[in-house]
């Protein structure tokens, strides 16, 4: 669903998950342990920070140096993946998994479309591709031409086309390059009749919009100041603010539109409206959608004079569209699963309710032509209607199973509209419908390499420590023996109001196509029921996290649906921290723990790139109470010595610069260190690799490959 504010700079690429075979709990168990791995040396230091009455040791504080920068990290990232890289390769499940992982991702792929003019854009991956390519049509049953190929740009195909969009008329392409998985972008247009670049080139953009001005005459967007060299992808970023690049001039020449210097932490990223006569500047200084909102009139001279719309920094607010002075906007003020409302600029603050607050969360609202279409999440399952301008229902649109709509972006001016569903078990399909006779029709769907109904998903309700009902869906083959438990993948984020709902992996279902279970727990601080599910699992409340997490294990086990030793728990970025706290909190119910990306040191993870955004769920190290609640649980600092943990397989990337490889790295040294049972403790560093996006589909195989075929041994599921 369209949503046109910048989402939050912690919003986590979804990292391939799934789950494995099946074997008897008796498989597992009887497995018999390998002899212990001799881990490279880590030097330790003797680094204490005093804080608050506590000496903090941070032995391994010199693996937090660039690899590109520290000689030293690079060579104990080199031994690392030299111990690890022998280990996965006994591995008995490790090349059936990427032999069945390559089948699946073989299959012809499409992104949403967008029109522009008479132009219809969308890419398309033909399976294997490193890269999905960028394609354009002259009419909606036009031939697809190639606009842009990502795959010519890099021998290792891990340069990727990231955002990209059209001009009004279709007769430009604002698009951005991503090099080696880094959040840095650089921005370029191209003219779509001759298929040539024009010179315009804007660097250092992260975390921004792309939006044209209505004319075609240039664009909005938001960038950092110029690192210093050497620090691009460690330095804290600061000073975020919006530009207006005039197409033919060079970069020295655009126009500074909005700035916060008095407030540096902020990030402003720009909208133009519907009509084209205002600029709409969001600003945050974290990731909980706490926005305050500017206004800028566009006329033949520029942004003129702003209007502050909202200032006080408490609420989401999500533009919709407008009629003039009249704004339509989502908001959580007075709503905490949001409403949909409208606002008289004239008249800032005043607001008129056009949708109340249900018991769904709504997630998105976009106008097509003249109606709004909505989007809610019920129980982390996806739903959609279509609502009249003065908030009136018109019809429910219908979806085809339990799993995730996406897209639903339009104009005013045409009442056609694209969107994707999937589902754990079923790849996205594109559907097109028109909004003034609400007929839905078939745009592009996979021709697929096995049948979708040899898969079941179901939902359960379990209940977390403290009584609070929390989902569950499980994937699994249909006619799986359950009488026995099965090995058992079970993945959650909890974090930064992100909702897990369903949508389709083929590494996923590689794991359950050879008889595993997939489980996909929908815990406190995601978004699936609004603020309060959020709050419930932020700051103070951060334990809940951990606790519906080990709920979830528990249940999977008391079920029948794991046995006991077949739980392998899987999580990324937040998710990585959330793996990391429930192994230290209880190492005795995972088999095995796969934390990717994760955010490790909950000491100093705001000392680097995004990472101060991230207060707003963790709390500030530096305030007594927040760092006694982050140093409770913080994964680094309370591994377990000579305690009996879980087989454990770190996954980072060298040029992650959303969470820096150093949370890993000390996570791994010291986990090593503790000598904490005969189980392997390894780490698997990527390299020319970021936090997840734009990495090549033989990239994300070969990892995933890796980690189940790890996770399936100390499950005991027998891979064929």
């Amino acid at each position: 669903m369209s949503r046109k504010a910048l989402s939050a700079p912690l919003a986590l690429v979804a990292l391939a998950m799934t789950p494995a075979a099946t074997h008897a709990a008796e498989a597992a168990a009887a497995a018999a342990p390998a002899p212990a791995l001799a881990y490279p040396d880590t030097a330790r230091g003797d680094t204490v920070d005093p804080q608050f009455g506590v000496a903090v040791a941070d032995p391994y504080r010199w693996l937090e140096d660039d690899v590109r920068v520290n000689p030293k990290v690079a060579d104990w990232v080199a031994a690392q993946n030299k111990v690890t890289d022998a280990y996965l390769a006994t591995l008995p499940g490790r090349d059936a998994f990427k032999k069945r992982m390559t089948e699946l991702y073989n299959y012809e792929r499409f992104g949403l479309p967008t029109k522009a003019g008479t132009r219809y854009f969308y890419t398309r991956n033909d399976g294997l591709q490193p890269q999905s390519v960028l394609y354009v049509r002259e009419g909606l049953k036009g031939e697809g031409r190639v606009l842009i190929d990502p795959n010519l740009w890099a021998k290792d195909g891990a340069t990727a086309l990231a955002e990209w969009s059209p001009s009004e008329d279709g007769k430009h392409l604002l698009y951005s390059v991503q090099d080696g998985g880094t959040d840095w972008r650089i921005v370029r247009v191209k003219d779509v009749t001759t298929g040539q670049d024009l010179p315009d080139e804007v660097r250092w953009v992260k975390f921004s919009a792309l939006d044209w001005a209505k004319d075609g005459s240039g664009f909005y967007y938001s960038r950092f100041p110029e690192p210093e060299a050497g620090e691009a992808f460690q330095s804290l970023n600061e000073n975020h603010a919006v530009y207006f690049h005039k197409l033919g001039t060079p970069q020295s020449e655009d126009v500074l539109i909005h700035a916060t210097p008095d407030k540096p932490k902020l990030n402003n990223s720009a909208v133009v409206s519907d009509d084209g006569q205002y600029l709409l500047v969001f600003g945050s200084e974290g990731t909980d959608a706490r926005l305050g909102v500017t206004l800028y009139p566009i006329g033949a001279k520029g942004a003129g004079k702003p209007v502050t719309l909202v200032g006080d920094f408490a609420n989401n607010w999500d533009y919709v569209t407008n009629e003039g002075p009249l704004f339509t906007f989502i908001t959580n003020k007075g709503a905490p699963r949001e409403r949909l409302v409208s606002m008289d600029i004239r008249k800032p603050g005043k607001l008129t309710e056009l949708v109340a607050e249900s018991e769904n969360t709504l997630v998105g609202a976009s106008r097509v032509g003249n109606r709004i279409i909505l989007s809610y999440l019920g129980d982390a399952k996806s739903q959609a209607e279509m609502i009249a301008l003065d908030g009136k229902k018109v019809a429910a649109i219908k979806l085809a199973d339990i799993g995730s709509a996406s897209g639903f972006g339009g104009k005013s001016s045409d009442p056609e509209t694209f969107y994707a569903f999937s589902s754990y078990a079923r790849p996205t399909t594109i559907y097109r419908l028109d909004t003034a006779t609400g007929k839905s029709e078939i745009f592009a769907e996979p021709k697929l390499t096995f049948k979708p109904d040899d898969f079941t998903v179901e939902q359960r309700f379990y209940k977390s420590k403290d009584g609070t009902e929390v989902p569950m869906f499980l994937v699994m083959k249909k006619g799986l023996d359950r009488s026995k438990g099965s090995p058992t993948l079970l993945y959650g984020y909890g974090g930064f109001n992100v909702s897990m709902t369903p949508g389709f992996s083929p590494t996923r279902l590689a794991w359950v196509d050879q008889g595993g279970v997939l489980a996909i727990a929908n815990l406190r601080g995601g978004g699936e029921y609004g603020k309060a599910w959020h709050d419930a699992g932020r700051l103070a409340n951060k334990q809940n996290v951990f606790d519906d997490f080990i709920g979830a294990a528990e249940y999977l086990i008391a079920q029948g649906i794991a046995g006991k030793g077949q739980v392998a728990i899987e999580g990324g970025s937040n998710g990585g921290l959330l793996v990391g706290a429930v192994t230290n909190q209880r190492p005795d119910l995972f088999a095995a723990a796969l934390p990717a990306v994760g955010v490790m040191d909950m000491l100093r993870f705001d000392r680097f790139t995004a990472g101060r955004y991230w207060v707003d769920d963790y709390g500030y190290p530096s305030k007594e109470a927040d760092f006694k609640n982050l140093l409770a649980y913080s994964p680094y600092h309370n591994i377990k010595a000579g305690a009996a943990y879980p087989a454990v397989l770190v996954t980072t990337a060298d040029t992650d610069d959303r969470v820096v490889p150093g949370h890993s790295f000390k996570y791994t040294a010291q986990l090593q260190h503790a000598k904490a049972g005969d189980k392997p403790h390894l780490i698997r560093v990527e390299t020319r690799a970021g936090h997840g996006s734009g990495k090549p589909t033989d990239k994300i195989i070969a990892e995933a490959a890796d980690k189940y075929a790890f996770a399936a041994k100390w499950t005991g599921l027998a891979v064929e």
